[in-house]
């Protein structure tokens, strides 16, 4: 076996190691500055969405009811930061007593900061982001959206489903638009026992804004919002 520890140091290879460790130094920085900023936000809901879904559309008028709801019912509401359902969320909280909170990301195009923010984080790297959504989030609410928008609900569910977070509601908003890729979760992942019929459990879809949130609160109807001490311990390893 090739021994490629030996492998004579270059100018360019050194110029590239100091590069990766700058950029750790980086990574520590949006993760130190978001758990400061969100350790006083509890309790908070995360709602997700496509960026392309314009002011005045259906699911953009429904995002920032739903928004404006938990707001009201005393939950932060923690979005993308851009526009879209993401602006809705953050429209929906700024205009309740709980706080709005945006997780930016910088990205070649799409993403531009909505100015409905009580608290904007800035972030080069989608996986500090993403703990920042499961962390503090009681609940996932996932409207409508595109590779972005799945990739967050299937990163909330693989991590509740693998006991690495605590089981939160993960709620998927507007049913004709989810019901093909459900039917293809019991169709062909049950079918094929990549995952098993009881992982569908981790899943509900609400439609209207009020169910949402009664949905949240019946949750936690025998415990409180606060992550208990074994599954505080839980989210120290997210």
């Amino acid at each position: 076996m090739q021994d490629f520890s030996s492998r004579p140091s270059t100018p360019q290879l050194e110029s590239d190691l100091n590069r990766e460790s700058w950029r750790v130094l980086g990574i520590m920085t949006e993760f130190v500055e978001g758990f400061e900023q969100l350790s006083r936000i509890c309790p908070a809901v995360s709602i997700f969405g496509s960026a392309r879904t314009s002011a005045g559309h259906p699911w953009f008028i429904k995002a920032e009811k739903v928004a404006r709801l938990l707001s009201d019912a005393g939950f932060s509401v923690i979005s993308g930061g851009g526009p879209g359902i993401m602006e809705a969320a953050n429209r929906g909280a700024f205009a309740g007593p709980s706080p709005s909170v945006g997780l930016n990301i910088a990205l070649p195009h799409e993403q531009t900061a909505n100015r409905f923010q009580d608290i904007s984080l800035q972030y080069r790297h989608f996986f500090a982001r993403k703990v920042m959504f499961i962390k503090y989030a009681a609940a996932y609410v996932v409207l409508p959206g595109g590779f972005g928008t799945l990739d967050e609900m299937a990163e909330c569910l693989t991590l509740v489903q693998t006991g690495k977070t605590r089981k939160i509601p993960i709620i998927l908003v507007e049913t004709d638009f989810w019901t093909g890729l459900l039917d293809w979760f019991r169709n062909s992942l049950c079918e094929t026992g990549t995952i098993d019929r009881e992982d569908l459990r981790l899943i509900k879809v609400i439609d209207e804004p009020e169910d949402i949130v009664k949905a949240i609160f019946d949750h936690y109807e025998t415990r409180g919002f606060e992550p208990s001490a074994q599954e505080k311990e839980i989210l120290l390893e997210l």
